[in-house]
């Protein structure tokens, strides 16, 4: 399994970007993908999940109702849109992909990982 996210920058506060993560090597219907995030000295924190198979999503109460996770069965892709963000949105933003269907906010329970992309937000 391959994941490659892309699709961050530097944006100005209030502004949005669109995140996609690419993912390979398996049929993706029985896994669940994620977003997590990282800020420069903090740990790896979740933003957001989706089950591939369902559609159920989950997010961070920090995000919910200014990011939305979605998926295309056909092009294997999972995007992160994120508007009106916020300088605290800051960081590298990675998916993560877990062969199970149930949703999970862990970092621990997932198995594959992107690269991560960086996002960057002025205020």
């Amino acid at each position: 399994v391959q994941l490659q996210a892309f699709g961050g920058g530097l944006v100005q506060a209030g502004e949005s970007l669109r995140l996609s993560c690419v993912a390979s090597g398996r049929t993706f219907s029985s896994y669940t993908m994620a977003w997590f995030r990282q800020a420069p000295g903090k740990e790896r924190e979740f933003a957001a999940v989706i089950n591939w198979g369902n559609g159920i999503t989950a997010y961070a109460e920090s995000v919910k109702g200014r990011f939305t996770i979605s998926r295309d069965n056909a092009r294997n892709t999972v995007y992160l849109q994120m508007n009106s963000l916020k300088p605290e949105d800051a960081g590298v933003y990675y998916c993560a992909a877990r062969f199970l269907r149930v949703v999970s906010t862990w970092a621990k329970d997932y198995d594959y990982w992107g690269q991560g992309t960086q996002v960057t937000v002025s205020s």
